[in-house]
């Protein structure tokens, strides 16, 4: 069984994926308290450790993952995403500058560090394009990897009921063959009412009375609150379509029922990534909202683990 290290871990929906695939998960790296406890309950065989991965040594994770096949993790993609209005200005500055974009070359520091046979370091699409493209690359290089790709994926191609371009970054050539696309009709349907206690996580978010009101008057398309990003206008408590494929979710952003006027509950949102519902999140309503939002969908992460495998076993 292949051996899998799990760096910026976040709740567990990238190793979810390569689980399914059939690789054993032996070790996840996450400084959030309440994403670590999510992970460990759900991936009751893995070593979860609750760090900074700027403080890990790769000798700690060795004693706990003995051989290692393939290392994967998501760092911070808040530094390059154009949904951040914060965002800075030079390209060379989200990575190198900016403390949450230094995150991704700790990632890379440990990759080096552990030398798998394969990494997969997944972030927003824009990683893709020059210069990050070329300062990613050569960060690489220089850990030990001269074959470097960027695959970038939609998630809606792979039974992924809401839209999520990403960049999947490995020494690895990583084109899945699309499996399909779901409706949020589809997503949805056999989840009993909200608060039934039948689903975990299927709880009502508690809005104010006037919130409630303004969002009544919403039709489907429709958003409560639109900002603007380093990249033009986005927007938040949109209510969503039966027959369609629902936009991106992100770990701020809250979806209005089609119907219903209330949120999604975390639990919907949570079938909008393509998670079971099996499986449990924990800590408080936010912070449950936030681990599904900023995590690997893992129906598109299963996809990107069978060609790993594929890789491994004729490689």
């Amino acid at each position: 069984m292949f051996r899998v290290v799990d760096l910026f871990a976040g709740a567990g929906g990238f190793a979810l994926g390569f689980r399914l695939a059939g690789f054993k998960i032996t070790v996840a790296v996450d400084a959030d308290r309440n994403a670590a406890r999510t992970y460990s309950a759900n991936h009751g065989n893995a070593v979860v450790l609750q760090e900074d991965a700027r403080g890990v040594d790769y000798r700690d994770l060795l004693k706990y993952a003995g051989d290692i096949d393939v290392v994967i993790g998501s760092p911070p993609c808040e530094p390059f995403t154009a949904a951040n209005p914060n965002r800075a200005e030079d390209p060379a500055d989200r990575l190198y500058a900016d403390p949450a974009g230094q995150l991704t070359l700790e990632f890379v520091r440990l990759v080096g560090e552990l030398g798998p046979r394969v990494f997969v370091m997944e972030n927003v699409a824009a990683i893709a394009k020059e210069p990050l493209r070329s300062y990613i690359m050569r960060e690489f290089r220089l850990a030990g990897y001269d074959e470097i790709h960027f695959n970038v994926l939609s998630a809606e191609d792979y039974g992924v009921p809401s839209r999520r371009r990403r960049a999947f970054v490995s020494n690895v050539r990583i084109k899945p063959p699309k499996t399909g696309r779901v409706t949020l009709r589809e997503a949805l349907s056999g989840l009993p009412p909200p608060d039934s206690g039948l689903v975990p996580n299927h709880e009502t978010a508690a809005l104010s009375r006037r919130k409630l009101a303004r969002i009544a008057r919403l039709r489907p398309g429709e958003a409560l609150v639109k900002y603007r990003g380093a990249g033009g206008l986005y927007r938040n408590y949109v209510r969503l379509s039966w027959d369609e494929i629902a936009p991106t979710v992100m770990g701020s952003r809250r979806f209005v029922h089609p119907e219903e006027h209330r949120l999604l509950t975390v639990r919907e949102q949570a079938r909008l990534m393509g998670y079971p519902d099996y499986y449990v999140f924990y800590g408080p309503k936010d912070s449950q909202y936030n681990q599904v939002g900023e995590s690997v969908p893992p129906p598109l992460a299963l996809a990107v683990a069978l060609e790993v495998k594929k890789y491994l076993m004729t490689g």
